[in-house]
């Protein structure tokens, strides 16, 4: 039998992937999520053991973590409108320790933590790095990277760590935003709330999945925070170009100013919220038309020989494909 992985998270968008790359080099692969999620039956089939549980429960992370070699955490409380900010501290900043403790007392070899982007919030002067200043700009993004600071007392102790901070993930299976993205535009009309000029840095899944892979296993990742994504960032009208000649539409882009968008998610989160209504509208959406998002991956490139095999107008093709295959477009 082949060396052992607990993936956390390992059901959904992101850890499917990954524990189906996994999977095929040959890894026995453990995996750990809070529900089956749509990758269930197919990561089963392939020989996935899933269990389906919570980081938060020590007794049940400390099984699955013994006798594993690596460690590949995926799992968090994302961005969920009226989930409470304890059940994101539980499981962003709590079970991030409960894996690190019990990867420590269990020899494990190498513990990846899988953090985001958001830690750095806008990136005024981009492009950004990992030196970027910390500027979190909600509870989720708030909470993940205090998971990070958890993690240098385990290193002192002798656990190999590595931190990944991914940028915008797509591909086929992505559920959220770039999904929303392909909708709106496949009907022809995108309304653009500002001028479009704010940078948004894409990483198609496969690069990010190869960022993962290096992370666990070469030296240099050792004790260092990187930031995954694809070659290029773009703006925002030229995103939507993209994913429209992908999808072979005229998409005619409507701009509007940007105050009125956010003063709708404001009034919408203050109406909704106390009645614990998700918000049709809410400002983290908002926010997506004015922050800038754009980094530099030299570090990524130099110590991990870390290389975006997969270029965005390919992996937009590939994501259309699939959305269209399964009746979503």
């Amino acid at each position: 039998m082949g060396k052992k992985v607990l993936v956390t998270g390992g059901t959904g968008f992101t850890g499917s992937h990954l524990v189906n790359r996994l999977l095929e080099k040959g890894f026995e692969v453990l995996v750990l999520d809070n529900q089956k999620g749509r990758f269930y039956e197919e990561l089963a089939k392939k020989g996935a053991r899933i269990s389906i549980g919570s980081v938060t429960d020590k007794a049940l992370v400390d099984r699955l973590v013994a006798g594993c070699d690596y460690v590949q955490h995926l799992a968090a409380a994302f961005r969920k409108i009226n989930l409470p900010k304890k059940t994101y501290w539980d499981v962003n900043v709590e079970g991030t320790r409960y894996l690190a403790e019990s990867s420590l007392k269990h020899n494990v070899k190498r513990f990846v933590y899988c953090s985001t982007q958001g830690v750095h919030g806008n990136i005024s002067n981009p492009p950004g790095s990992e030196d970027s200043p910390i500027a979190p700009e909600d509870y989720y993004q708030f909470t993940k990277y205090e998971g990070e600071k958890v993690l240098p007392d385990y290193m002192k102790k002798g656990l190999e760590v590595s931190i990944i901070r991914p940028t915008a993930i797509f591909g086929p299976g992505d559920p959220e935003r770039f999904y929303m993205l392909f909708k709106m535009i496949n009907k022809g009309t995108f309304y653009m709330f500002g001028n479009g000029k704010t940078f948004y840095h894409p990483v198609y899944i496969d690069n990010l999945v190869d960022g993962f892979e290096s992370a666990m296993e070469k030296p240099e990742a050792v004790g260092q925070t990187f930031i995954i994504a694809d070659e290029k960032y773009y703006s925002l009208n030229e995103i939507v170009e993209k994913i429209a000649k992908v999808l072979e539409v005229r998409v005619r882009i409507i701009r509007l100013p940007f105050l009125p968008l956010w003063v709708a998610a404001s009034l919408c989160e203050a109406v909704c919220t106390p009645l614990k209504v998700p918000p049709p509208l809410f400002r983290r959406r908002a926010e997506w038309f004015k922050q800038n998002r754009a980094f530099d991956i030299s570090k990524a490139r130099k110590l991990l020989g870390y290389e975006p095999k997969i270029g965005f107008d390919e992996g937009l093709k590939r994501t259309a494909r699939w959305y269209k295959d399964n009746g979503l477009l």
